[in-house]
């Protein structure tokens, strides 16, 4: 096992300390390979180190410009210090350069989601549910994207999906209950959101939700 493996390994571990050590020797033994520089980009970035993870992944780069894990990497460190511009051009870069992982889509899709740019993110999410149709946050994410844009059937269907992976999701509950809101059907709306809330008390959307359909309830009943 090479000292690339056997870093990625100690990190899987969580003994960073070994990892790091390991990156380190790879890197002096082979220093214009950019493989070493990214794993302790890697390293750092999970010790949210955004600095140093930066230096390292530019330094895979100036070795290899077509190492798509070192912009996706890169990527990761603008989008954790909120820079979605600048993560957004660094994992289609990524994704130009022939990575085609779902997370890499997924991390593309909320890039440009937290820009306001939903149709954008939309076929990013897509193809990420479509890569591993068992990711939770990628189909939620893809829900509320399609929200956004009012494709609201398909958002129900999409968020229906995420019940069927994990029937507590509340925040998947409280959503797919605002688009049987918007086919006017109060009482499975009502149900989701009190599922919603069964799953998560705190859930404050979720609760205005009921409150909202309980006093219209209480209107029409005084109308009569």
């Amino acid at each position: 096992m090479d000292k690339i493996t056997q870093g990625i390994e100690k990190m899987k571990q969580q003994d960073l300390e070994e990892a790091a050590r390991l990156f380190n020797e790879a890197i002096e033994e082979n220093p214009e390979e950019a493989v070493g520089y990214i794993n302790f980009g890697n390293l750092l970035l999970h010790m949210n180190d955004y600095e140093r993870a930066d230096r390292f992944y530019n330094k895979a780069i100036e070795l290899d410009d077509h190492a798509a894990t070192a912009y996706y990497g890169l990527g990761n460190v603008h989008f954790e210090q909120e820079d979605y511009a600048a993560a957004q051009q660094n994992f289609q870069k990524a994704v130009n350069l022939g990575l085609a992982e779902a997370d890499v889509y997924f991390m593309l899709g909320m890039s440009l989601q937290l820009q306001e740019h939903e149709k954008l993110a939309l076929p990013y999410f897509q193809r990420a549910t479509e890569i591993n149709p068992k990711d939770e946050a990628a189909l939620f994410q893809y829900g509320l994207a399609l929200a956004q844009t009012n494709e609201i059937e398909l958002a129900k269907e999409t968020f229906d999906k995420v019940l069927q992976i994990n029937h507590q999701h509340s925040d998947a509950h409280y959503n797919i209950g605002v688009t049987y809101l918007y086919e006017e059907n109060v009482d499975r709306a009502y149900e989701h959101f009190s599922q919603a809330l069964e799953y998560q008390p705190d859930h404050v959307l979720a609760a205005n939700g009921k409150k909202s359909i309980d006093e219209m309830l209480n209107q029409g009943k005084s109308e009569e």
